[in-house]
């Protein structure tokens, strides 16, 4: 073999070995890669579960007791089944800024048709999930059919209904005692529920079960496969087959009857039918979804995401409460993850792409 040939053939060893180099560095980000985009919850669940072992290790008992756990999931299940509405809205590229309201109106109308109506609780409540859901189909009416913007018809509602709210209410409470002599049914989500010293609400339990329901229904049915087909690319999806003015307009109106039922939940939080309660709920459920992993801009995520990322923010709130934090200190750092959230979301589709 003459010196040119041996030259050329430690050549092409060297550059094999580069390349197998390179193959393995490159399967390794990419096996990476593609578990954080083929499951979104991934991300929210580590976060999650670093903040427990964190907390727990600096509360020891005093935070892994079944009572300070179980308070978690009390604090965010009105903020967890709002944001489940919310998530729905934000695979189809879309937002609603008036969830908050709409769960808030419903509650209102639950109380104020049994009171001041004197009609049937459980019809009064029926009334306040159809109403909910009544807003929220005129919500995807004007975003599929009439081809708005969903962050100002969703603003605009968020107006609507916030001032229908005080206007009808006359701002009134209507007190717990009230509820309790007269319309036990309205704080049902309330009622707690004792599990080995572990105790839940009905609102809890009725999170959960939405949360599995919807995770099941967005990945094993026709109807889940719209949704994402929509907000991934919507003029793609009316090419496949998708009726994506019918898919927007049940996607909002399913968010507003969850809505609704959070307001009931809403109830059975605080005991009364308060028009001022649940002011925070818009920023608060985006803030969920956000952090639990669901792109902004649609067609990816996942509703176990937005359950991780609504505990994310319960057990920072707790852990820093028994530390003795200064709440400010929630806000910061709470803040600091909706931007890394965004971050991560913003790389995994770069380089997907």
């Amino acid at each position: 073999m003459s010196p040119s040939d041996n030259f050329e053939a430690a050549a092409s060893s060297a550059d094999a070995k580069v390349a197998s180099f390179d193959d393995h560095e490159k399967g390794l980000v990419g096996r990476f890669h593609h578990a954080l985009h083929t499951t979104p919850a991934l991300v929210p669940l580590i976060v999650l579960l670093a903040a427990v072992v964190i907390f727990g290790a600096l509360l020891g008992s005093k935070f892994f007791s079944p009572f300070a756990l179980t308070l978690i999931l009390q604090q965010v299940q009105i903020v967890g089944i709002v944001a489940a509405a919310q998530s729905l809205v934000i695979l189809t590229a879309g937002i609603d800024l008036s969830v908050g309201a709409i769960a808030v109106i419903s509650s209102v109308v639950m109380g104020q048709f049994t009171f001041r109506y004197g009609m049937p609780v459980e019809i009064s409540i029926l009334c306040g999930l159809a109403f909910g859901t009544a807003i929220g189909y005129v919500n995807g009416w004007l975003v599929a059919v009439m081809k708005l913007p969903p962050f100002i018809v969703t603003l605009g509602m968020w107006q609507i209904v916030l001032a229908a709210n005080f206007l009808y209410s006359a701002n009134e409470t209507i007190r717990s005692q009230e509820i309790e002599d007269n319309a036990p049914l309205l704080q049902l989500l309330g009622a707690k529920v004792n599990i080995g010293g572990a105790v839940f609400t009905l609102g809890v339990i009725f999170l959960i079960c939405l949360v599995l329901v919807l995770a099941y229904v967005l990945r094993h049915t026709a109807w889940g496969r719209h949704v994402y087909a929509v907000g991934d690319d919507p003029e793609a999806a009316e090419l496949s087959g998708v009726d994506v003015r019918k898919t927007l307009i049940s996607v909002y109106a399913l968010a507003g009857l969850i809505c609704a039922f959070a307001g009931w939940a809403l109830i059975g939080r605080i005991g009364s039918v308060s028009p001022t309660s649940g002011q925070l709920l818009n920023i608060e459920s985006i803030t969920a979804v956000v952090i639990g992993g669901i792109s902004l801009f649609g067609g990816r995520g996942s509703i176990l995401g937005t359950f991780f990322g609504a505990l994310i923010v319960g057990v920072f709130t707790l852990g820093l409460r028994l530390l003795g934090a200064d709440a400010q200190w929630t806000f910061l750092l709470i803040g600091a993850l909706i931007i890394a959230a965004v971050a991560v979301d913003q790389w995994i589709r770069k380089v997907a792409a």
